[in-house]
């Protein structure tokens, strides 16, 4: 592994047509609450593009992966120290979106929660494919799927503390790991304000 000594905010730039594939979900989803079905289905389509799923599977290979050597690095502990509950709870979730929104707070992408996109593919399961593989999942569903990352990992001792947790798009979580943050050179997101946008997660799908 090539040691890198540049900070970054992210381990990959976001390309535009994620903002572009989201104006569109945006869309269909306002067409669906017009009634417009046909629209909204089509808008989800347009949305799935080939481009989204190679910039998500670069993230999940070896190309944008850097190390630094660090000499501050926390090492894994065993599982019966960590943690108990791995994930936050429902409560945890909604102050975690009070405070950073519906935008990945390394990449800034916007992100969508499972459970919205688990209701909107059971109106429209034919444009919004779901499969078990990542080949078989909507790219722009799949690349803004939202995750609440451990700044400090899990797995070495990170807690479920808010200030240790941020609302992260699912690229950007799967790439780094376990890795710490100083590790692979990114700066802590929680040092910059989160995106402010009117982009809601599309949660007023109803």
């Amino acid at each position: 592994m090539k040691p890198d000594c540049t900070l970054r905010a992210c381990l990959r730039e976001p390309i535009p047509e994620i903002a572009e594939a989201a104006s569109y979900l945006d869309e269909a989803v306002s067409a669906h609450l017009d009634g417009q079905s046909d629209l909204a289905d089509k808008l989800i389509r347009r949305a799935n593009m080939r481009v989204i799923r190679e910039w998500t599977e670069s993230l999940w290979g070896p190309g944008y992966l850097r190390y630094r050597i660090v000499s501050d690095v926390s090492p894994g502990i065993p599982d019966e120290h960590r943690v108990k509950e791995r994930m936050p709870y429902a409560a945890e979730k909604r102050a975690l979106h009070r405070r950073d929104g519906y935008h990945c707070r390394f990449c800034g992408i916007p992100v969508i929660r499972a459970e919205v996109r688990a209701r909107i593919r059971t109106y429209y399961p034919n444009a919004l494919p779901w499969g078990r593989k990542n080949t078989d999942q909507h790219a722009a569903f799949q690349a803004m799927w939202v995750v609440y990352d451990h700044l400090l990992p899990h797995s070495k001792g990170g807690t479920n503390e808010l200030g240790n947790i941020v609302v992260a798009c699912a690229p950007c979580n799967n790439a780094r790991c376990d890795s710490t943050l100083n590790e692979v050179g990114l700066i802590n997101p929680m040092t910059r304000e989160p995106v402010n946008s009117k982009w809601d997660g599309l949660e007023r799908f109803r």
